[in-house]
């Protein structure tokens, strides 16, 4: 078993200024990280990511990704390569510039072979894939709690360490996380260039900020795009956005486990709010769909290319409202 930090880690905030939640930058072809070996060490957790606080959250953002764009496009619950594939063709079909899809069987549930075939095609279409590391909440041992989204004793973090290891190694650039934990010791292998230092680590709606000061301590932990609550104000998304630079995950029409609201009438104003946001777009009504499997396959491809195709309808209406 590979060793890991407890406790008590010292993390300072990184700069988020790097080209972070942005498509792939390598693949297959790099040579894969040294594992995660950390023997004697001790972590102590002492944030700055918010040294200053802000006493008024401005109602506009200026922030943009490193192209300029205010938003991007991220397809959610894209499960294996025939769900991404389908996702190519019905953006292509329908003009949707889709910038990342993100997995939530999690990598422990794909085949190296998988894997490789998502990379490829990411990297064909520049699109970010982005897979979720560790077991879902109520897998495993433990009732479905609040605190659910966070992985159960040390073998847990190990192994999601390790499914970390074998994604990179076969191309992947992007993780989702829900345990703070996991987050800060992939973080600190990032920094220690035991994993690749252009590794995008994503925060799941299952562990989202909710208040700037936890927004800030995501980014300080080393969030680089994080996912928030779908019904929060404008206003409220306003003062997230002041308190850290990191990248807003949006779910303009969420799943039903978290929550279900649908905001597309607020778009252009979310964006006015959030930039840079990725807009993501769940099904309110749509089954369960992890783990996946042959058995839901034609579901999770339904999915799939609808979810696009509700992308097409933010798009169409920021254009009417010109805020593209």
């Amino acid at each position: 078993m590979i060793p890991f930090c407890g406790p008590s880690v010292k993390v300072r905030r990184q700069p988020v200024s790097r080209s972070v939640g942005s498509p792939p930058r390598a693949g297959p072809g790099q040579a894969g990280p040294a594992r995660l070996a950390r023997p004697g060490c001790t972590l102590s957790i002492s944030v700055t990511a918010n040294e200053e606080p802000h006493t008024q959250a401005q109602s506009t953002s200026h922030g943009a990704f490193p192209d300029g764009a205010r938003w991007r496009i991220e397809i959610p619950s894209v499960e294996g390569p025939d769900a991404l594939q389908a996702v190519v063709d019905e953006a292509a079909s329908r003009s949707v510039r889709v910038h990342r899809v993100s997995q939530g069987s999690g990598i422990l549930m794909l085949s190296d072979a998988e894997i490789e075939a998502m990379v490829s095609i990411g990297r064909e279409h520049d699109i970010e894939v982005c897979l979720w590391a560790g077991s879902r909440s109520g897998w495993e041992t433990g009732a479905p709690t609040p605190t659910a989204s966070a992985l159960r004793g040390s073998d847990a973090v190990k192994s999601a360490i390790e499914e970390v290891e074998r994604a990179v190694a076969l191309g992947i650039r992007s993780v989702l996380v829900s345990d703070l934990g996991l987050l800060a010791e992939l973080a600190r292998a990032r920094r220690a260039l035991i994993v690749p230092a252009d590794l995008t680590i994503k925060v799941s709606i299952m562990a989202a900020p909710a208040n700037p000061a936890s927004f800030a301590l995501l980014a300080g932990l080393g969030a680089d795009t994080i996912n928030v609550p779908s019904d929060m104000t404008v206003g409220q998304l306003a003062e997230l956005r002041a308190s850290s630079g990191a990248i807003i995950d949006f779910y303009v029409e969420a799943p039903g486990n978290v929550g279900g609201q649908v905001r597309y009438r607020e778009l252009a104003e979310i964006v006015e709010a959030a930039a840079p946001v990725h807009l993501k777009f769940g099904l309110r009504n749509a089954p369960d769909l992890y783990p996946t499997g042959a058995h839901i396959h034609a579901t999770v491809i339904a999915c799939s290319r609808e979810r696009v195709r509700r992308a097409r309808l933010a798009m169409e209406r920021l254009t009417a409202e010109r805020r593209v």
